[in-house]
């Protein structure tokens, strides 16, 4: 036998396993009567959580899929298992997403949209989730690398995942044109979340929450909720119950040889104007802290939203420190110092392990300092927020409040 006849049997025999497996995948899709599919800039992981935990106390049998900070598989009881990722990640890891959601039986799988590329983010919606409901948090200049150039050419790629002839839920205020067509084009019933949808979540809504939760992440979590038949107050209880995103916003504080400091872990909001909001949150509701000291981790594969990021904290306010970790931290400082910024303010501590990070932050620190995280959640990211939650001597973790 030939070696190009063997190769044309190989070739022939994959074929026809790839048809077998997307048949299969097709057969376990319609196991599962609603699939949610949840995209968007900030707050995926949140309001994937959020959703899924008011389905499960209105008695909806129901899976769910983080791709945030640590990606979780949470089944119907709640409990929440990390995702093997032998080869790292990939989209393909959503079929095994389905295939358990199937074996559980699931009434519902809320399941977070793990693609960047546009292409791919349109290829996870068609062929492997095939949402009846989909969910746009928002749109904002974040990964501009891969789906910019512009904040509009972001929203054209994230409404990708609009369900064909099913519902697309949104709290976009900006580009909800785009978000309109995209409904339009695909046979889809828009569920527009307005601001004064947000402003009906009250403070007393959102105090159980142990951590900060953003009023239009609840307020779009709620319209789902809802529209698949569980009450308002039953999902809410639900919701304050749920197990937080690792890298969900909180505060902890540390007294160190008579030091204190209080690190807020920001490392999650990726976007500039979501860091910037959560900088000034942290300023007001510790303004007893004498020093200001940003940490910045940076990655040399997310390169704009370093730019990005550089470029506009100089225009922030008063900080007194910045000190840059993680990777490619040149690409920060570059472009914080091309728009104003004392290069003498900048502390780089790259490539350093987090202990010999803590060190250098303690002598950024003086006596009392205010710590905020910013730019990215993974590799050292994580390992400060673990760093100093585990060394908090008052009060523990603190919620930052809005």
């Amino acid at each position: 036998m030939s070696g190009t006849l063997v190769l044309l049997l190989i070739l022939g025999v994959l074929v026809v396993l790839g048809v077998i497996e997307s048949m299969d995948h097709r057969r376990r899709l319609a196991q599962i009567p609603i699939r949610v599919h949840v995209n968007g800039t900030r707050g995926k992981s949140s309001v994937t959580r959020l959703i899924a935990a008011g389905l499960r106390n209105g008695g909806v049998r129901t899976c769910a899929k983080t791709t945030g900070t640590l990606a979780r598989m949470i089944l119907p009881d709640g409990q929440e298992y990390p995702i093997f990722r032998p080869a790292g990640a990939n989209v393909i890891e959503q079929l095994r997403i389905v295939r358990t959601a199937a074996q559980y039986k699931a009434e519902v799988l809320v399941i977070e949209c793990m693609a960047v590329q546009p292409p791919l983010q349109a290829l996870c919606e068609t062929r492997l989730v095939r949402g009846t409901h989909g969910v746009l948090t928002n749109a904002r200049a974040d990964h501009l690398d891969v789906m910019g150039p512009s904040e509009i050419d972001v929203a054209l790629a994230l409404v990708a995942t609009t369900p064909i002839g099913g519902t697309m839920f949104t709290a976009e205020q900006r580009h909800i044109d785009i978000v309109k067509d995209a409904v339009q084009d695909r046979g889809a019933k828009l569920e527009h979340v307005t601001r004064d949808e947000f402003d009906l979540v009250t403070p007393e809504d959102l105090e159980p929450f142990s951590y900060l939760e953003h009023a239009e992440n609840v307020a779009l979590a709620l319209r789902v909720c809802s529209a698949l038949g569980v009450e308002r107050q039953v999902a809410l209880e639900g919701m304050w119950k749920a197990d937080p995103d690792p890298g969900c916003l909180t505060a902890v504080e540390i007294e160190f040889f008579g030091r204190r400091l209080v690190f807020v872990n920001g490392f999650a909001a990726n976007d500039p104007e979501s860091t910037e909001r959560i900088f000034h949150m942290a300023q007001k509701q510790f303004p007893e802290q004498k020093r200001q000291v940003a940490l910045i981790n940076c990655r040399a594969d997310r390169p704009d939203r370093s730019r990005q990021l550089g470029e506009a904290v100089v225009t922030w306010g008063h900080v007194d420190s910045y000190v840059l970790i993680g990777s490619g931290t040149y690409i920060f400082a570059r472009a914080a110092i091309s728009r104003g910024l004392d290069p003498g303010k900048i502390a780089y501590a790259e490539d350093r392990r987090v202990e010999e990070i803590f060190e250098l932050l303690v002598e950024q620190s003086g006596r009392s300092s205010l710590i905020i995280g910013m730019a990215n959640i993974g590799g050292m990211g994580l390992e400060i927020v673990r760093f100093f939650k585990n060394r908090s001597t008052l009060d523990g973790v603190k919620k930052v409040a809005s």
